[in-house]
């Protein structure tokens, strides 16, 4: 308050703090810098935005922040419903964008604290202000219900269609008949099979052009450590995305290939018989490597 009353020029009255208050603050708390993402510095040693942890957007008295929580890129505007995923695809249309509006693009390399995580923390905001991140990723898109919301949360646990209950924690063997016992198996079964094929004859298949309808764009981290972007239809089997990937890699057949992505990054090996479609795979980036 003592700037705003010196009429200091990096404070207004309604508390709105310029770029240099927030540099000052970044470097003296966390020994970070706040450069703007169109500097020369920047743009020649790092073309891809996806590579930077988080960004500040401002237009005239207006900031708000977009930044990597948990490998996704988070959209934390306030004037947004709830926080918003964008994809490491369409990042870098999504600032280009905001610039071509007016607004100034801030960016932090890396370094960034992680995000507020623990009780206390929480304690700083009221609690009606707070987001569950699974809740978000479950509920993409304004009006999706939240655990907060779902009327259908609490239910009951309810039987699949192979015989399995959707209740994690108790015994599904329990109370079934041996004809029941006998479905599971031969469904088990047929799923190992369909398991083994996809992993036996996914040839991989010539890219599809631009102009191809229903493809997705995928993001690949190698496992050498370099990055690809390839386009598949989204009625491939997932396996095809192992095909390409020991295809780029050229690697030996004794080594086994771990395909991971999303929050927490899960282990594609038991989607490899969906298609690309139903695993909600386009747009998202995958993280490979051997082991």
């Amino acid at each position: 308050m003592t700037r705003v009353a010196e009429g200091s020029g990096n404070v207004d009255p309604q508390g709105n703090f310029s770029i240099e208050v927030l540099r000052a603050a970044l470097r003296s708390r966390y020994d970070l810098d706040l450069p703007n993402v169109k500097a020369k510095r920047i743009s020649e040693s790092l073309a891809d935005v996806t590579e930077m942890e988080g960004f500040i957007c401002n237009k005239s008295d207006h900031w708000f922040a977009i930044r990597m929580i948990n490998g996704r890129f988070w959209n934390l505007n306030s004037m947004e419903e709830r926080p918003q995923i964008i994809s490491h695809f369409k990042l870098a249309t999504e600032i280009a964008g905001y610039q071509n509006s007016g607004y100034t693009v801030f960016c932090v390399l890396d370094g960034l604290p992680p995000a507020c995580n623990t009780a206390a923390q929480r304690r700083q905001g009221l609690s009606e202000y707070w987001w569950k991140e699974k809740d978000l990723v479950i509920g993409k898109g304004k009006g999706a219900a939240t655990a907060a919301t779902d009327l259908w949360s609490n239910v009951g646990s309810g039987m699949r269609l192979d015989g399995k209950s959707t209740n994690t924690n108790e015994n599904i063997i329990d109370g079934l008949t041996e004809d029941e016992m006998m479905q599971m198996a031969l469904t088990a079964s047929l799923e190992a099979a369909r398991m083994s094929k996809a992993e036996e004859t996914a040839i991989l298949t010539a890219e599809p052009n631009k102009e191809t309808p229903n493809t997705a764009n995928i993001q690949f981290r190698l496992p050498n450590g370099s990055r690809s972007v390839r386009r598949f239809l989204k009625t491939e089997l997932v396996s095809m995305l192992y095909s390409y990937v020991e295809n780029e890699s050229n690697a030996s057949s004794c080594k086994r290939l771990e395909l991971r992505s999303g929050f927490p990054p899960k282990d594609l090996k038991s989607m490899q018989t969906k298609t690309i479609g139903e695993a909600n795979l386009s747009g998202e980036a995958v993280h490979c490597r051997f082991v």
